[in-house]
């Protein structure tokens, strides 16, 4: 019965004007929307995760997921311009497979937009913690990071959701202008990287070029376990389409800023971990008994104490400058990234807002969510609840852990929507698309393909953390939106 409760794509935009958000978004503010949510915590602090699981091969994991995300994005963008509205991959769903699987796609993003929030903040957390330290300033250990990380409370991290949070109450075109410049000084940052490793390129830092093999299901370890921990890198470029209610011409932009960030970062991407690998090497760091040491473990953090291998750093650019040599320079890139990650917070949970705000307008969730502020025209209710969230994950929980939670989410909600194109295809053919996904029965096929494969080389952990969420969540669909939902009970949002 859940699966025929579908809502119609005409009543889904209809229900969008009655309560809807300004557009004033153009395709300039989306690309670089998309860049900002992109570039981020994946480059700047998961190539030592992905140099531990992989060594020099994350390279080809760099490789594997962005052929996914590519994937992806074509599929993206056939939906996103045929219902230009907030909800991203739920709101596609709710209109082509019907309310239950919507629901459990929505409850899928709060993993990859909440959690991946708070992964940047621990990111930011861990390069501003270096800058600190490199002038004497440094915050005690306990406070640096969380417990299973070696410390208690990472205050930096919950200081910056905070920060993060109150911004995005202030105002949508408020929080573009800030994330444009922050942009700029991210793009800025990589530059300087690249110029300055690529000539100190070495062959022999490629050798073992794989020295954990292509990995297992569920061990993520391996080439494959890395590109499911680095597909982390190019979350984000989806964040486009949760601005879909708040951008001029959507049918036109929507595509352009899904497609144009995903392409500019995944350029960035490949010359940064060919830089990093090269110059200053990325084998892994192993056990007593020879093995990878998984990272985000207390394992891997007791072993890297006191060690400079690149896969140890939790502000791996700059501390792979720094090895070279160029500690100014460094410390430069370290206090860019500082500047520029909470763009990428601010995207997330700007992301999650806008997709609980039409959960809610759907009556899956409290109507008293959709709140807008009177003066600064923003879902301000749903913004500090989620605010507060990426807050105290951030400060509880270890960097490689959350993302790999965020991957889980995400990797489920890209193949819903992959699967929703080829439905509509086959329900809806006529239906006008301003943007139609290229060889849509072939590519579309393989981003769920592709999703899954990586989705299968996650950690056992969290593939287990994904499914017991998946349950929790049918246990609060069942007991309030099921019955609130105001498709089953013919009402309409206030």
């Amino acid at each position: 019965m859940l699966f025929k409760r579908v809502k119609p794509l005409d009543l889904i935009l209809a229900t969008a004007e009655k309560k809807a958000l300004k557009r004033q978004l153009g395709p300039i503010q989306l690309t670089f929307l998309g860049i900002g949510a992109i570039i981020g915590t994946g480059i700047f602090v998961l190539t030592a995760e992905a140099g531990q699981k992989a060594g020099p091969g994350m390279m080809i994991s760099f490789v594997i997921a962005a052929v996914v995300c590519a994937l992806a994005a074509l599929a993206y963008a056939e939906l996103a311009s045929m219902v230009p509205v907030a909800g991203s991959a739920y709101t596609y769903t709710y209109g082509v497979m019907g309310e239950g699987p919507a629901w459990v796609v929505g409850w899928a993003l709060v993993l990859e937009y909440t959690i991946a929030a708070s992964t940047v903040c621990v990111g930011w957390s861990g390069y501003m913690n270096g800058l600190l330290a490199s002038h004497g300033l440094g915050l005690p250990e306990f406070l640096r990071a969380g417990p299973l990380d070696g410390g208690s409370f990472n205050l930096l991290a919950f200081l910056i959701g905070v920060v993060i949070t109150l911004l995005l109450v202030l105002g949508t075109s408020k929080s573009a202008m800030v994330n444009t410049f922050l942009v700029l000084v991210k793009v800025i940052a990589l530059t300087v990287f690249i110029v300055l490793a690529l000539p100190r390129v070495q062959e022999a830092n490629f050798h073992p070029f794989v020295p954990n093999g292509w990995g297992s299901p569920m061990g993520g370890i391996g080439v494959l376990g890395a590109a499911a921990s680095i597909f982390f890198a190019y979350v984000g470029f989806d964040a486009v389409s949760t601005a879909a209610e708040e951008t001029r011409n959507p049918n036109r932009n929507i595509p352009i800023g899904l497609i144009g960030s995903l392409g500019v970062c995944t350029v960035y991407y490949l010359l940064v971990s060919y830089g990093a690998i090269g110059a200053v090497g990325a084998q892994p760091v192993v056990g007593s008994d020879g093995a990878p040491l998984q990272p985000g473990t207390p394992a891997m953090a007791a072993a890297c104490k006191g060690s400079d291998a690149l896969v140890c750093s939790k502000e791996a650019l700059a501390h792979a400058l720094r090895l070279l040599g160029h500690n100014r320079w460094g410390d430069l890139v370290g206090a860019a990234a500082s500047i520029a990650l909470p763009s990428v917070i601010l995207t997330m949970t700007y992301g999650q807002t806008r997709i609980f705000f039409t959960m809610a307008r759907d009556g899956l969730l409290p109507g008293r969510l959709t709140a807008i502020h009177p003066r600064f025209h923003t879902p301000y209710v749903i913004t500090l609840i989620t605010g507060l969230f990426v807050s105290l994950f951030g400060a509880l929980f270890p960097v490689g852990a959350l993302a790999d939670v965020t991957n889980s989410g995400t990797l489920f909600a890209f193949m819903m929507v992959a699967a929703g194109v080829l439905v509509l295809r086959v329900t809806q053919p006529d239906r006008p698309r301003s943007f139609r996904t290229p060889l849509a029965w072939l590519v579309c096929p393989l981003a769920v393909l592709g999703c899954l494969l990586l989705f299968l080389n996650l950690s056992l952990k969290t593939i287990v953390v994904f499914f017991a969420w998946a349950a929790i969540g049918l246990v609060v669909y069942f007991l309030y939106g099921h019955r609130k939902s105001h498709l089953a009970n013919g009402t309409e949002p206030v």
